[in-house]
């Protein structure tokens, strides 16, 4: 069978706009959450998030880009060249009908809906929409601008499982290449998503954390206090490639995908079921496709939200696949990030690629109190990150819809 290895990272997140400083930020378990300030938020319940700093797309995107990509979009480009440039690839001397773009968003243009229909509602009721309105609101359309770029022929879509998104992305570039359908694919996910509408709409259906007096501490993943995720926002791209093609080449190897697993909890709109009934089909399928055993599972960077049902369920399901194993590390390092939506797949897939890579687990910050029936089952390293041996870490993503998406890498 095909290996598929990963030969470029791309990182935008709330803690760096860069894999060196994204990666340093994790391990030393800095927060990304602080007051919104990009829009006025006196009236919402949840008025901090985890925006992306220092980033200005003026520095990286000319005039007509700005005016044709919605941020998200804008993001996904920022991130796909930083991957490029991390694993020193150059494009055009490889065969381009055999490299594909997959990638994930879970809401799209969001921000351009939004501020379009405001426009609109607060004019004298003349459509005045920009050309640009619909290819720039579109899901799909990131993945498509950035073939357009690249000139990249194979394999362009957009795979949409609300925040299971981008490791569902990701699977499906493992499984295109695993096919030989490709020899490499561009993946991962990006979203744009702290504007009024989301923001007021995740408010609505309670599931932001309202600690509004302490935004930096309020992502609390398997806390008995926690009480909603924190939204962010920013971009996560990786690179995969057959191996073979990647030796051939002398590219820099990262890790290795080695099994991805995808089902359905088929029991509620948003919330995840009780017993974890979905997750553990994904997990166990991943470790089916990579045929190892769950004892041999080092690190699980979990879903983890810091909602109060969902980190339960993760955790019930976690103990249905791998048994109370004090050894096995586990963390949620949304509680730094914040929560991508569609692309946390994309950038927790990159944090336990570097934690095989240099045998560092990375943190769960603010939690101080796990869950009691769970709290001597894993092990939780809290604070900051943790010097471990590994060789496999699986990253697990679900959605609203009960989408369940959990990918296994191994160290290489």
């Amino acid at each position: 069978m095909r290996r598929v290895v990963v030969t470029g990272l791309g990182a935008l997140t709330p803690i760096g706009n860069n894999i060196e400083d994204f990666w340093t930020n994790l391990k030393a378990g800095k927060s990304g959450a602080a007051e919104i300030t990009s829009f006025n938020t006196e009236k919402f319940k949840a008025k901090f998030a985890c925006e992306l700093k220092g980033f200005d797309p003026k520095e990286h995107f000319d005039v007509k880009e700005l005016r044709k990509y919605d941020p998200f979009s804008q993001y996904a480009l920022y991130a796909v060249d930083q991957a490029l440039k991390n694993g020193g690839i150059d494009l055009d001397p490889l065969n381009k009908d055999r490299i594909g773009v997959i990638w994930g968003s879970g809401n799209g243009g969001i921000q351009t809906f939004q501020n379009q229909m405001k426009e609109y509602c607060e004019g004298d009721g003349t459509p005045r929409f920009t050309p640009f309105f619909i290819p720039r609101i579109l899901v799909d359309i990131a993945s498509g601008i950035i073939s357009i770029k690249y000139g990249l022929r194979g394999v362009n879509f957009c795979p949409v499982s609300a925040c299971a998104t981008s490791n569902t992305a990701m699977i499906e570039a493992f499984n295109y290449i695993k096919w030989d359908k490709a020899d490499m694919i561009i993946t991962g996910g990006s979203e744009a998503a702290i504007n009024e509408a989301a923001m007021g709409g995740f408010a609505s259906a309670r599931a932001l954390s309202t600690k509004n007096e302490t935004p930096e501490t309020a992502s609390r993943p398997f806390d008995v206090n926690r009480d909603g995720f924190v939204m962010g926002e920013g971009a996560g791209a990786l690179i995969l490639e057959e191996y073979e093609h990647a030796i051939k080449r002398g590219a820099t190897i990262f890790g290795e995908v080695v099994g991805g697993g995808m089902a359905a909890d088929a029991y509620h709109l948003t919330g995840t079921h009780p017993a974890g009934d979905g997750a553990v089909l994904g997990m166990k399928e991943a470790l089916r496709e990579a045929g190892i055993l769950a004892d041999q599972v080092d690190y699980i960077n979990m879903h983890a939200t810091s909602t109060p049902l969902g980190d339960k369920s993760e955790l019930i399901a976690a103990e249905r696949v791998f048994g109370q194993r004090k050894t096995l590390a586990v963390s949620g390092t949304k509680s730094m990030t914040g929560h991508l939506l569609g692309a946390a797949g994309a950038i927790e897939g990159i944090a336990s690629i570097l934690a095989l890579r240099e045998g560092i687990v990375p943190p769960t910050i603010n939690t101080t109190d796990i869950e009691p029936e769970f709290a001597n089952h894993f092990d939780f390293p809290l604070k900051k990150g943790k010097e471990k041996e590994m060789t496999y870490a699986m990253s697990n993503t679900f959605g609203f819809g009960g989408h369940i998406a959990s990918i296994l890498f191994k160290k290489y």
